[in-house]
């Protein structure tokens, strides 16, 4: 670790539950946050960075650090999520805040000369872009794991961004399901109703007919509940709105972070220098998709948000056709890009194929540049 590091807590147990062989807890203290990493291999290993997505924390990249020959695997917690300090989050800067952490993070363990692989799984893909935007000197390689689209999540109508409403209604902390942020908020470990977090991950995280074992369910449901729930965290404030579903983003905690209004990086087309991207997806994801579960459009056509003004006005948000367009603008630039689909894989294809998934980030990070 970095001489600028603080260790707090270093062992084999987290909140009760063993950490898998070779895998190492610690709390790294930078001038922005007091951050949570797990981290596996040698100091000396090439360097390979895992953001986690929205609900989530590292654990969920545990399996893959635990099998990262000669790497130094590294999975920190962002703010408001797992065990790292409980800071607020400003969403007018988008998912800045998570990016500027990830770089004190990435000073205070030394390596602020070294670029480093990013990987980042569903919102935590769009962390790394406005981290290789920011810094695209400082990134060797970009994953994108069922990367959140460019524009954030919720209430845009085309490949292009452009919003439903001026204000994005549709989109940020209010579109959030009331019961399953009070489930979170209590720490509900059931299964006893289909919004609780357990069912929620288990039906939305993953892709039948997989299923985690005992053990790791429970590490992976930990870590959801390790959420910070409230206006400053997740998923944040709510603005009302004239326009359908009636609200609006906020300006604080996460899902206002991720809305349209605020995120953007589409700018990642234009970078340089231009990393190269592995873009790995589940074919069966409900998050992230161009008909995604969880977008207000798809379920106004469902029939189940009432008041849905129709396909013109608040279609489903095309998430995959606006990566794909914001990365076909980056290859016409001069980047290069290549891109994965697991076919039956859900939102998380490092847990529900794990090897093919490892075969795929070594075979590209080790590739000669």
């Amino acid at each position: 670790m970095g001489d600028n590091e603080v260790m707090v807590r270093e062992g084999e147990r987290m909140d009760g539950e063993d950490l898998l062989r070779g895998i190492s807890s610690t709390t790294v203290e930078t001038p922005r946050l007091g951050t949570h990493l797990l981290h596996a291999g040698p100091e000396d290993g090439v360097p390979v960075l895992f953001v986690h997505g929205n609900t989530s924390a590292g654990r969920f990249f545990e399996q893959t650090l635990a099998a990262l020959p000669g790497h130094r695997g590294l999975a920190p917690d962002l703010r408001g999520f797992g065990a790292s300090e409980r800071k607020p989050i400003d969403a007018t800067r988008g998912v800045a805040d998570f990016s500027d952490d990830l770089y004190a993070l990435v000073g205070a363990l030394g390596l602020a000369g070294r670029p480093v692989h990013l990987v980042g799984w569903s919102a935590g893909g769009t962390v790394a872009m406005r981290y290789a935007i920011d810094h695209p000197e400082a990134v060797a390689s970009l994953v994108l794991i069922n990367p959140m689209s460019p524009y954030g999540f919720g209430g845009t109508r085309d490949e292009a961004g452009t919003p439903c409403w001026p204000d994005f209604a549709g989109s940020g902390g209010g579109t959030a399901n009331p019961e399953f942020v009070g489930r979170l908020a209590a720490k509900d470990r059931t299964a006893d109703d289909p919004n609780s977090p357990r069912n929620v991950m288990n039906n939305f995280y993953f892709a039948p007919p997989f299923k985690a074992t005992p053990e790791r369910e429970e590490v992976f449901l930990s870590s959801m509940l390790s959420t910070q729930a409230g206006d400053d965290n997740y998923p944040g404030d709510t603005t009302f709105s004239e326009n359908w579903p009636g609200v609006a983003p906020g300006e604080r905690g996460m899902n206002n972070a991720i809305s349209p209004k605020y995120c953007d990086v589409s700018g990642f087309a234009r970078v340089e220098p231009r990393p190269p991207v592995l873009w790995v997806r589940g074919s069966a994801d409900k998050i992230v998709s161009d008909a995604s579960l969880l977008d207000f459009g798809t379920l106004g056509g469902m029939g189940f948000v009432p008041g849905w003004p129709g396909e013109e006005a608040f279609p489903s948000q095309p998430m995959i056709s606006q990566t794909r367009a914001v990365l076909d603008e980056y290859a016409a630039a001069g980047g290069s890009y290549r891109e994965e689909v697991l076919e039956g894989c859900g939102h998380t294809p490092h847990v529900e194929k794990p090897e093919e998934f490892r075969g795929l980030l070594l075979d590209f990070i080790e590739a000669p540049r």
